[in-house]
């Protein structure tokens, strides 16, 4: 597996594991499985795991700490506050306030049963309380040993700027694949110009952009993706029409859809990692593959033709969780 440096000194795999769906968001899981996926995925050479607090909530992080016990310095552990759930899951919004910021910290460490967080993202941007207070905190959590690197995720330009100014950002974590390329509008060039690293979550454009068609409406019991416009109504339609173009080229490749999909997002720049979600081996391993897929000029221009950047039918997220976001 290839390496990738993250801002200023943070070296991870080349693409990462997102372990989200293993608890919440994408139908029933199966900690069993979950855990063998965590384990084959470190023994592959993918060391960049990503979780959250509000993963479950909360038990996304005690599923990662019980796979990688006994194997932590093995793995580069990302993990996230900012989305403030209750202990029955109730949405409580977004806090950046300083004192939550100690407080998530701490209960994260428990929860993964380690000593130090090696990237602590801000999950999504506060805007009822400053950036740099927020990130104040943080910067005093790094001071005590307690996180190594800092990050902030789906922030604008604008906001990377001024926390940057507080303390260095090593990373932003935003979506980013081929039907959701919004970091070209500047935010790319931003972190580019202050030697920030990119992380691409939702490669795979939430599982649309692979083979895998029966589970593209989103449909299972507990999947949050049937709530989301592109996966509704005449969006859903159209969207099909965008991936059955995609798997043509990737049947002229010899290749999977997903693995086409998620060799674009590595082809976008040595800064750039994606951390394409999966709870099973099966699909772990069709990820892990497209690390040596090389992508030719002809092979760009043909999966841009495909799936042209302002074709994607519907907003990524429903309106309620697009007020979050800090574009």
């Amino acid at each position: 597996m290839e390496r990738r440096v993250l801002g200023q000194g943070l070296e991870v795999s080349a693409q990462g594991l997102g372990c989200m769906g293993m608890s919440e968001f994408y139908g029933v899981g199966n900690d069993d499985e979950s855990i063998a996926t965590i384990l084959e995925a470190l023994d592959s050479g993918v060391d960049f795991l990503d979780t959250a607090d509000m993963y479950g909530p909360f038990i996304n992080e005690e599923l990662v700490g019980r796979a990688i016990a006994g194997r932590r310095d093995e793995v580069v552990l990302a993990t996230k506050f900012g989305n403030e759930r209750g202990p029955d899951g109730s949405f409580l919004g977004v806090n950046g306030r300083p004192e939550y910021v100690r407080r998530a910290c701490d209960a994260s460490l428990a929860r993964l049963g380690v000593d130090t967080i090696d990237l602590y993202y801000q999950h999504r941007v506060d805007r009822s309380t400053p950036i740099e207070e927020t990130w104040g905190a943080m910067s005093e959590l790094v001071a005590a040993g307690k996180v190594r690197h800092l990050g902030i995720s789906e922030a604008s330009s604008a906001t990377i700027e001024r926390a940057h100014a507080v303390h260095p950002i090593t990373a932003l974590q935003s979506e980013y694949s081929l039907w959701s390329r919004e970091p070209e509008d500047g935010v790319l060039d931003t972190c580019r110009r202050l030697e920030v690293g990119f992380v691409a979550y939702s490669p795979l454009g939430r599982g649309f952009l692979t083979d895998e068609s029966a589970n593209r409406d989103g449909s299972a019991p507990r999947d949050y993706r049937s709530r989301h416009p592109r996966f509704t109504g005449e969006a859903y339609e159209q969207n099909l029409k965008l991936v059955a173009s995609l798997e043509q080229v990737a049947a002229r490749k010899g290749v999977t859809t997903a693995q086409l999909a998620l060799a674009w997002v590595l082809s976008r720049g040595p800064d750039v990692v994606p951390i394409p979600g999966t709870k099973r081996r099966k699909w772990l391993r069709e990820n892990v593959a497209a690390s040596d897929l090389v992508l030719s000029d002809q092979d760009l221009a043909d999966i841009e033709a495909a799936v042209p950047r302002h074709a994607v039918a519907g907003p990524r997220y429903p309106e309620s969780s697009m007020r979050t976001l800090n574009g």
